[in-house]
Formats: structure tokens, sequence, C-alpha cells
């Protein structure tokens, strides 16, 4: 496990999150929590429910005190401000719309409670409604909205204050997965045109992927790993974000020699030496190749134990070794066909637990 710091200058950060513990009773939540976020960038802490995600999204917007650390907005110290004196906005899972108030009033409410001038308020109501694409929503109630229509309202009212960060939680989460994917693209749009940082809370790997610039993934309290998407997913550095993020195939291996490893499935070799005498190896099944000829390197000859029609796929239970093995549809295996597979060196993870 790791804790993310960063060396860039404090002019460069627009959010810091500094050595952050947080118990509820003899629960420890939150266990020396430590990153930055960058003007821009789009970060989503990722884990399963219960790992704090969420207490920590809390502890940024003012919501919850934290037992120590301090959090840090565009080089300013916010731990003794309170949640309305914070240049942050939250966008809740349940969106937290006022059902007496329009539209328009909704996007316009924390402009009139700092008491902006009514013209500026229509201004900028008006912009942010336009650049959500709501603006034909203005004279309508939350009752008479759909819930992708929500999410827009709720966004807007939150980017209407201009906030240094925006805070997301979990705001997909009760959308159908149609809508869901086409809300995903759409806010990561919004995100690079605004050039605002987001943070996004979610337990949904999908949803990290397709908006992130970073993702940290968190367990138990603790900062599991944390880095650029694909690096998160190509290079898993523990066998919680083997299997949480992107199923891996878990292989376990005994060190054989410099990266050398003996498996189940044979012996193979791997990018780095392992640091242990027995542990895992981990392979994504999209990456793993089947060829007609035996392969020069890291060669496996297995059976189909079964085969599964995932739609844009073919999912093939190997054995020996449990491997699952991802194909196009157009690959006919059938159940008691005998294939030779390569795990390629490259994408062979050894990992440090």
């Amino acid at each position: 496990m790791q804790t993310s710091t960063t060396s860039a200058p404090a002019s460069e950060i627009s959010l810091a999150v500094e050595h952050i513990r947080k118990s509820f009773g003899s629960v420890q939540v939150l266990d020396d929590i430590s990153f930055d976020a960058h003007p821009g960038e789009f970060i989503t802490l990722l884990g399963p429910s219960g790992c704090g995600k969420t207490t920590l999204l809390r502890i940024i917007a003012g919501l919850e005190r934290a037992d120590s650390g301090r959090i840090v907005l565009a080089g300013q110290p916010v731990d003794h401000l309170p949640a309305n004196r914070r240049s942050v906005n939250t966008v809740f899972q349940s969106y937290a719309l006022f059902p007496h108030l329009t539209v328009f009033e909704n996007v316009a409410f924390g402009l009139r409670s700092r008491r902006v001038p009514q013209a500026e308020v229509n201004t900028r109501v008006h912009q942010n409604m336009e650049m959500v694409r709501i603006a034909d929503l203005a004279r309508r109630y939350p009752h008479q909205l759909s819930g992708g229509q929500k999410q827009r309202v709720a966004l807007a009212r939150a980017l209407v204050n201009a906030p240094e960060v925006l805070l997301l939680d979990e705001p997909m989460s009760a959308l159908d997965a149609k809508l869901r994917a086409e809300v995903q693209v759409e806010l990561r749009r919004l995100q690079r045109s605004l050039r605002k940082t987001f943070v996004l809370v979610t337990h949904d790997q999908h949803e990290a992927m397709t908006v992130s610039d970073r993702i940290i993934v968190m367990n138990r309290g603790k900062i599991e790993q944390e880095g650029p998407t694909a690096e998160v997913y190509e290079r898993p550095r523990t066998r919680f974000i083997a299997e949480f993020f992107g199923a891996a195939n878990l292989i376990p291996a005994r060190r054989s020699g410099d990266k050398r490893v003996t498996t189940a499935v044979g012996e193979l070799s791997v990018r780095t030496t392992p640091p242990w005498e027995s542990g895992t190896v981990a392979i994504h099944p999209e990456w793993i190749e089947i060829t007609d000829t035996e392969p020069a390197e890291n060669a496996v000859r297995a059976e189909v134990r079964d085969a599964i029609y995932r739609g844009d796929h073919v999912e093939l239970l190997m054995e020996p070794g449990s491997l699952r093995v991802q194909v196009s549809p157009r690959l006919r295996a059938e159940p008691g066909a005998t294939l030779w597979l390569c795990l390629p060196v490259e994408r062979l993870e050894v990992l440090d637990d």
C-alpha cells in the first residue's frame, strides 16, 4: 500500500489533502491519507463500500471534521472554515434539489444566498444552464425532470458558484446503464472545457476509467495505489488492485530465477524480479494471446473448459490454471478444444503481496 505525495509547487496545486485521519469510535475510517490535485485535473477516489472515500470527500467539503491532518485549497488551509466558506461545491448522489423551486431558482440558490446582484445572477445562471444543456428546462420543477436532467441541474447549481474544486459523490449511481454511460462522457467533456479540478467518488471501475486523469484506489481507509488511469489498470501492484480493478487472472507462483517463476501453467518469464519466494503474478484476460503454433516464450498448452458469450467478446475458461481468456466472438473455440496460449512477458505483473 502507498500514500500519494507530490513535490509540485503550491501554486500548481488546487487541492492538497495532508495526512488525514478519521475514526468513528473504535473504527478507523481514514488512516494517514495524502494526495494533491492540480488545476484542471479530474481525480477519482475509487474503492469498495466502506473504504472511506465518501468520508474523505465530506472532510474536503467541510461536512465532517478530520481527527488530524489538514485540507488546503489554492494554497490556503481551510480546516477552520465551515462548508459554506470553502471554495468547493458538492454534487450529491441524491442531487438534493429543492422541490419547491424551479430549475432556474435551484441553480441560482447559491448566488442569492451570497446576495449577488440580480443582473449577475441572471447572466451566470443562464451561462451555466447553457453549458450543461438545460436552458430549455428553466421553468420546470424537479418532479418534472428525468434522472439525467436532475443530475445536470445539480451540476449547474454547483458550478455557478465558480468553485476551486467540484466534488462529486457518486452522482451517476441512480441512472440506468445507458444514461450513465452518456452522462460520464458528457461530464468529462464539461470538465475539460471548464478546466476545473473535479474529484469524483465512485465504486464503479468503468466509470473511473471513463472520466479520470488520475485514479486513487482506496482500501480499508488507506490509499492502495494511485496514478494515471492506464497505469493503475495495466500495472496493478497488489492482489486487491488486480482483483478489484479489472479482475485479472491471479496465478500462484514460485521464484525460480532472475525474472523467472514456476506456476501451474508452466515456467514463465516476468518483467521484474519477484521480491518474494512464493507469491502471485497477474495478467488481464484480454492480454493472453491465442496462437496457431507454440510461442517462443511463455507458451501454455491449455484446454477450453467453457466458453461464455458476452456479446462483444467471448470469455474462455481454460485448464490448467483456471485461466480466463478474452477473445473475439469470431473465434470458434468449443469446450474440449486444445489451444496454444502466449502470456506476453510485458503484460505479466509481479504483485507485491
